[in-house]
């Protein structure tokens, strides 16, 4: 089966001459959740906006649902729904109203049945007669999502989804991404939170520089680059880690009382048991140990450290 979304050498360079993509190729699947995660600059939201159509790219390809987004524009946007991270909306407007506007946009009638169920999936029914100017922040954030899914997009954009909402609003978003996943809609979101792509992803692909350096399953990523460190609390410190035990590649911290040994936790042997015998044997004697799993945040820096 094609890919529902596929960028092909995608490319952004704009007048002042800097380059926000280059030479991008990416393809998701119908019904998944794909994360995008990059520091600030990385071009997150450039990608978002040109595949959305509001930037135009510089070079490369686009196809959405097997339509050319450059010469089909219509036809592919229409899969399309788009949650910016801010979207200046009229403050007098009222919820219901604009949401089914939002679906008119894409010359479609009205559907009353269908904005009602969406208002009520998203909390905002008790608020569908307010201006939005009442709303709070975190509803307003809610009203985004109502107007990006008014006209039953295949694909849902969320860029910074969460972004300075509380953690109630967050695990409430988490919620909503579940059950659109549920009735097989596409959700491609951009987060700073590493805990979200945790959370909800099933691949997650890392940009950075305007270049994507990894897409990756989720789970598949963990167990690659996923590792385990093991702490040994010195009972005095090292000068510097002794030559019988440079093949553990050891790391010496706190100024010489910690000893760091990494390991695969999925490889055949740990080579822990004998670690401690060998630094047994080198006279070097710990008080304690811990061990601590690396979590995506750790892989997703070193990442960007390496890009």
């Amino acid at each position: 089966m094609a890919p529902i979304l596929s960028v092909r050498d995608l490319e952004k360079t704009y007048d002042g001459g800097f380059q926000a993509l280059k030479s991008v190729s990416l393809d998701i699947e119908e019904g998944e959740v794909f994360a995008l995660l990059g520091p600030n600059g990385a071009g997150k939201t450039t990608l978002i906006s040109t595949i959305c159509g509001l930037v135009r790219p510089t070079s490369g390809s686009i196809h959405v649902g097997g339509h050319d987004a450059m010469k089909e524009f219509r036809s592919a946007r229409r899969l399309i729904g788009l949650v910016p991270q801010e979207m200046p909306t009229a403050p007098f407007e009222i919820v219901g109203d604009t949401v089914t506007f939002s679906r008119g946009l894409f010359g479609l009638p009205p559907d009353r049945p269908l904005i009602d169920g969406i208002l009520k999936d998203l909390t905002l029914w008790e608020k569908r007669n307010n201006p939005i100017m009442a709303l709070s922040g975190g509803m307003k954030r809610r009203l985004l999502v109502a107007k990006a899914l008014s006209h039953e997009p295949k694909i849902l954009f969320l860029d910074e989804p969460t972004a300075g909402v509380d953690v109630e609003l967050r695990h409430d978003m988490w919620r909503i991404v579940s059950e659109l996943k549920e009735r097989g809609v596409t959700i491609i979101l951009t987060t700073h939170y590493i805990e979200e792509a945790e959370e909800m992803a099933d691949r997650v692909g890392v940009i950075n520089k305007g270049e994507i350096i990894l897409v990756e399953e989720k789970e598949e990523l963990m167990r690659k680059l996923g590792r385990k460190l093991l702490t040994l609390n010195l009972t005095e410190p090292l000068g510097a880690v002794p030559d019988s035990l440079s093949r553990y590649d050891l790391e010496l911290a706190e100024e010489g009382m910690r000893l760091i040994y990494t390991y695969d936790t999925h490889a055949e042997r740990t080579g822990i048991t004998a670690l401690l015998t060998d630094l047994a044997d080198a006279g070097v004697r710990f008080q304690d140990l811990q061990t601590d799993q690396s979590s995506l945040e750790d892989i997703f820096v070193g990442l960007v450290k390496e890009g």
